[in-house]
């Protein structure tokens, strides 16, 4: 399920839409909650629910389903998820790193050589760190993480 704990400290279900929800991430408007499922080998998708005005969830979508990028064996799930500042998501899943637009398309993957679990900014902002199950990788890229502030 996913939950919500208000400043109070009471804790609400949100959504339990999911089979196994896992990384969680904002719209750059914060109007949309992207989570990825961990499920393997059909619930492995993303999904985009609306945030409402009393901060509940409205109904989810499928925003992208990564069952197709499956191969014969299993070559990761999504799991961890971040955005960019022009609001690409950047989630693990089957190969490495996806990169998707805010309408949901495929825009590309980083390939990893094993497992990707998670990701995230760091350096100047436009440093992806990506942990996977024996290893840290570093890449540069053009992009600058959401939320991303150097202090």
């Amino acid at each position: 399920s996913i939950y919500r704990l208000d400043s109070t400290g009471i804790l609400t279900r949100l959504s339990s839409q999911q089979s196994r929800p896992n990384g969680l991430a904002f719209s750059p408007d914060e109007r949309t909650l992207f989570v990825s499922n961990s499920g393997w080998p059909e619930d492995a998708l993303l999904m985009a629910y609306p945030v409402l005005d009393d901060l509940s969830l409205g109904e989810g979508r499928l925003f992208f389903d990564t069952s197709p990028l499956i191969g014969d064996k299993y070559n990761g799930t999504p799991d961890g998820l971040k955005l960019d500042q022009s609001g690409n998501i950047y989630t693990t899943g089957p190969g490495g790193i996806l990169i998707l637009n805010s309408q949901g398309q495929h825009l590309g993957t980083i390939k990893t050589e094993e497992v990707a679990a998670n990701l995230g900014w760091g350096d100047d902002g436009s440093t992806l760190y990506i942990t996977a199950n024996t290893s840290l990788y570093k890449i540069k890229t053009h992009a600058i993480g959401l939320n991303f502030r150097n202090n």
